[in-house]
């Protein structure tokens, strides 16, 4: 009534495959396809061949010469005139961003061929194995049949991987790259071309004259990362409560009124803002058309002002979000630990200190360092609000100013006068660096690791 399933085959090792096997498994260490087309495994094996054999083409032709120039970027580095079918024309440097742009990409397609053989190894060992003990080999259908049942993760997952790898894993490495050679301004096609110089430029941001910017904005971008979280955290909260609490009517409107600063694109808001705020502004002729202040208040001119507007405009946006996501843990907390709570004689602010805040805590522990990674590179803010002024005398030197992030900061570096797009390459590593540390460090120590 029921199949009777064949049995498992023992793995066979390597050097049993090779010296056991046949004339077809010896050659499938050389020629892929060739054990699969023999065990009329047809469309497995013609995949293995084919794919050698273009990719054998394509290194022989294309990959060798790309791998080699990737260890100089070109051989000639500035512009000059030859001789050109008789006449002297003004000859362009290699470009060495096309050079490492396809040398990184005939370095992956190697690694990817590598691991495809690795594949075709183990299907020949595996082969070899069911041959040895008399079992039944899998054809082509049932082969793709497998490929809508049991692997059926791996269909679904090809296209994703294969467009994380094109448009995710090449463009940053292609990045990370940069940061290893002397790419700017003077170093730029089709005038000149651009070489490796090993970790220089990482000792220039941080011991060299960039470290004199790094470190101060590090410093800030650090501060206004956790004022920002801290602050949007904290009163989104108390929001929700207020809202939330017993002798308040019209909740939905209330939250609807809230929730409308965030339905507007945050661009149109700061922008407005930026309107709102600046010396001849709205807010400022208010407050000395009513006698408040004798003349117009620095929000976007002083280094201080600027960054606490920066954080107080910050909250207008950002309190909305975190008022909703309280709202919903709010809702759904115990209303038993409340009420005992209230028998033993707990006040509203010791049930918020013992039990409301900690478990909205513990709920929204991931999403706050989420929240704090975003800060750190929360570009819009910075930029549409202050574009990182006002200036200092001192950062300005490189292109930074008091309120920049080093987000902000890097643009400016890359799409500025000085256009130094390998030190912009340094600080994106190392804003990842310190993202990815402190996000590591700080979920690991949550209840909300310890406890899942």
């Amino acid at each position: 009534m029921f199949k009777k399933k064949n049995k498992i085959a023992p793995e066979a090792t390597y050097k049993e495959t090779w010296s056991k096997g046949d004339i077809a498994t010896k050659l499938s260490f050389f020629i892929m396809g060739i054990a699969q087309l023999k065990n009329r495994q047809w469309l497995k094996g013609l995949v293995f061949l084919i794919l050698e054999l273009l990719f054998l083409v394509w290194f022989v032709f294309n990959g060798v010469s790309a791998i080699v120039l990737l260890g100089s970027l070109g051989h000639k580095k500035t512009s000059g005139y030859a001789e050109i079918g008789g006449v002297m024309q003004l000859a362009p440097a290699d470009n060495s961003m096309l050079i490492l742009l396809f040398g990184i990409l005939a370095f992956i397609l190697t690694l990817l061929m590598a691991w495809l053989y690795i594949i075709n190894l183990r299907s020949v060992r595996h082969l070899y194995a069911l041959n040895r003990d008399a079992q039944h080999i899998p054809t082509t259908m049932e082969d793709l049949a497998t490929l809508l049942n049991e692997r059926f993760h791996t269909t679904l997952m090809f296209l994703p991987l294969a467009g994380v790898l094109a448009f995710t894993v090449l463009p940053i490495v292609y990045m990370v790259s940069m940061a290893f050679t002397n790419f700017d301004n003077s170093h730029q096609w089709p005038g000149n071309g651009f070489s490796w110089v090993g970790l220089v430029n990482f000792g220039n941001v941080l011991t060299g004259p960039y470290g004199k910017v790094f470190f101060p904005v590090l410093a800030w971008t650090l501060v206004w990362a956790v004022c920002a979280t801290a602050t949007t955290f904290f009163f989104g909260v108390l929001l929700a409560m207020l809202i939330e609490s017993r002798g308040i009517k019209f909740k939905a409107v209330w939250r609807t009124i809230f929730v409308a600063v965030f339905a507007v694109p945050q661009f149109v808001s700061l922008l407005m803002v930026h309107q709102l705020l600046i010396s001849q502004g709205a807010l400022n002729n208010l407050l000395i058309q009513l006698n408040l202040v004798n003349s117009p208040l620095p929000f976007l001119t002083d280094a201080t002002w600027a960054r606490v507007t920066l954080i107080i405009v910050n909250m207008w946006i950002g309190i909305p979000v975190s008022m909703l996501v309280s709202t919903a843990i709010i809702q759904n907390l115990p209303q038993d630990q409340i009420e005992a709570a209230r028998i033993d004689g707990a006040g509203a602010f010791q049930i918020f200190r013992r039990i409301t805040f900690p478990q909205i805590f513990f709920v929204m522990t991931p999403a706050l360092i989420q929240q704090f990674i975003g800060n750190i590179n929360n570009f819009n803010v910075i930029y549409l609000l202050t574009a990182g002024g006002p200036t200092d005398p001192i950062l300005g030197q490189q292109q930074a100013g008091s309120t920049d992030l080093l987000v902000t900061w890097l643009y400016n570096i890359s799409m500025g006068q000085l256009k130094n797009y390998n030190m912009a390459a340094v600080i994106g590593i190392l804003i990842f660096i310190v993202s990815a540390v402190f996000s590591l460090v700080a979920y690991r120590r949550t209840n909300a690791f310890k406890e899942g």
